[in-house]
């Protein structure tokens, strides 16, 4: 008898239908599965047989063939074991519903029939609703991510029985269904404020200036003055995050099985900080068949790299593509894939190896030459997608035992969505939305200055040997400084602001 079962499986962050097709024939007792299964979907054999079993189900004796077409692309992961236990209970005569064909399955079973959870559901379930069915039934740890789709039945099953029942219209199921508006407006509250900062004003400012621009930023200080306690609060002042975004991160979360159990949505910009030790599989994705990287797991938010001159320099190296091009390509010999990655990127470093270089309490012992070695593991041309070099001195002590009085994040957080408004205003209809992703055409007809402001910047170029490069970034830097007040031309105060967040090409260029 013939049995054909609908599931689905994941492409990169994209999903795509899977059909388990189930015979069986008389001849001798074999098990076969064909359409290009992994180890994983082939050790389902034994998973399958243990739980039909172990539910007092007859498995069947005779010549057992499956199918997951389509057969051209690669199947894995545990998701199919629930249709494949579903379409033997269908072709052996223990399933008898006319309605099988209405549902989506998916679930992985272990030996005793439980149905456990997998990783993808989101994405799976918005290509059922695009198929057009009634619903689906998934394990019940995954039901909170799949319940944010409207318009389909999202069904959660804890035993294989109760599927098994509930298909044979023995038993009811509860449907589960969320207001998708509604949970993303009763996101958690976030537990860091720019107010617990002490000190670090001239940092303050600038991590307000790269969030309303795109600005990428990198902090150069000794150790121990609060260079990540700064990185950990810049997501809190970025705009909020849209539903239509946050939907997009979950869905990165899913498909890499890092979505909290019992989470429907991912409502808060992502914050990744890898160690310096991450391979470059580990930074960009990869894998026989790619997974998502750090870069596109801090999608939509903040990648943060401590100690950046640390990592390995064909690290960085591969960060060039996602920093312009805001997605990563990865290609394996069986397959290529995109994923998304535009981030904010916030890095960090020393000044130097001992990292005192300037420091007014400790004396600094490298060389010139060590310092210039150090420096050189950033390249220039990762270097040259960073545009805001911020220097974070040492806290003095008096500042420490001040009770905070600076602004909140809220506070902050409103002005910089206010300059938001302004760029997407601005570029609307260009296919950008911040400063930072201005090309040279963009700059030449947004960021033009008066002959004052000219005058200033020609003189700082001459003056601090300020490279090609620099120029760019500090034209692009003012425009987002004149934003943040409202101001619809560059004027000469935003120009000399823009200059000292170049310090490092002054230093090392």
């Amino acid at each position: 008898m013939l049995a054909s079962i609908l599931s689905s499986a994941v492409w990169g962050i994209e999903a795509y239908p899977v059909e388990v097709e189930v015979d069986i024939q008389q001849g001798l007792p074999a098990w076969t599965i064909v359409g290009l299964p992994d180890p994983v979907v082939k050790e389902s054999k034994e998973r399958i047989r243990s739980a039909i079993k172990n539910c007092s189900y007859k498995f069947p004796s005779e010549r057992i063939t499956i199918n997951l077409a389509p057969a051209s692309r690669k199947k894995e992961g545990s998701a199919f074991d629930l249709p494949i236990a579903i379409g033997l209970l269908v072709a052996n005569g223990h399933i008898k519903g006319s309605h099988i064909n209405k549902y989506l399955f998916l679930g992985e079973l272990s030996l005793d029939g439980s149905v456990k959870r997998v990783r993808g559901v989101l994405p799976i379930a918005l290509l059922a609703k695009e198929l057009d069915v009634k619903g689906i039934i998934i394990p019940i740890e995954n039901v909170a991510e799949a319940a944010i789709v409207p318009a389909i039945e999202v069904i959660g099953a804890r035993h294989l029985t109760e599927v098994v029942e509930f298909l044979n219209g023995l038993k009811d199921l509860p449907k589960i269904s969320l207001e998708p508006k509604e949970v993303f407006n009763s996101s958690e509250v976030d537990d860091v404020d720019f107010q617990e900062i002490k000190g670090q004003t001239h940092a303050k400012r600038a991590l307000e200036i790269a969030a309303a621009g795109g600005h990428n930023v990198l902090m150069v200080g000794p150790p121990g003055t609060g260079k990540t306690m700064l990185a950990r609060r810049l997501p809190t002042i970025l705009p909020p995050l849209s539903f239509e975004e946050a939907l997009e991160t979950t869905r990165i979360y899913s498909v890499a099985g890092l979505l909290p159990p019992g989470h429907s949505l991912i409502a808060r910009r992502p914050f990744r900080a890898p160690h310096h030790t991450i391979s470059d599989a580990g930074l960009i994705g990869g894998g026989q068949i790619p997974r998502p990287g750090e870069v596109t797991l801090a999608h939509n938010g903040v990648l943060f790299l401590d100690e950046l001159p640390e990592f390995k320099r064909h690290v960085l190296e591969v960060l060039r593509q996602p920093l312009e091009d805001g997605e990563v390509t990865i290609s394996r010999a069986g397959a290529s894939m995109t994923y998304p990655a535009r981030f904010l990127l916030v890095a960090a470093m020393n000044p130097c190896p001992c990292g005192y270089l300037g420091d007014s309490r400790h004396q600094c012992t490298c060389s010139y030459a060590q310092i210039r070695r150090y420096r050189a593991k950033i390249s220039g041309p990762l270097l040259d997608r960073i545009d805001l070099h911020i220097e974070v001195p040492s806290v003095d002590c008096k500042e420490l035992k001040q009770i905070p009085e600076g602004e909140t994040s809220a506070e902050i957080r409103k002005r910089v969505i206010a300059a938001r408004n302004i760029q997407l205003r601005r570029f609307h209809n260009l296919g950008i939305y911040c400063n930072a992703q201005m090309g040279v055409k963009m700059i030449d007809e947004f960021c033009q200055l008066d002959q004052e402001g000219q005058r200033l910047l020609d003189t700082a170029m001459e003056r601090l040997g300020l490279s090609a490069r620099a120029y760019m970034r500090i034209l692009k830097i003012a425009r987002t400084i004149a934003d943040l007040e409202g101001e619809k031309k560059i004027l000469p105060q935003h120009i000399a602001e823009a200059i000292q967040y170049r310090s490092l090409d002054r230093e090392i260029s």
